[in-house]
């Protein structure tokens, strides 16, 4: 799946509201664009895409039949 389809599933299922699939979203547009950054743009982006995860924490406890 590349990330335009992913994009388009992320619309189809309302998907903005779930902040893990944007970030799988981010990693994908990353991984498309990996051959024309530097090592260091990449690990820079990669390390704010990480951040991002690490900041949802675990939002999802006791409403996870509404979420997943």
């Amino acid at each position: 799946m590349d990330s335009k389809q992913l994009a388009q599933y992320v619309e189809a299922t309302d998907g903005i509201s779930k902040p893990w699939l944007l970030v799988q979203l981010r990693l994908k547009k990353l991984q498309e664009r990996r051959e024309t950054l530097s090592e260091d743009a990449y690990a820079e982006e990669l390390e704010d895409i990480y951040q991002d995860l690490m900041n949802l924490g675990e939002w999802w406890h006791g409403i996870e039949d509404q979420v997943f």
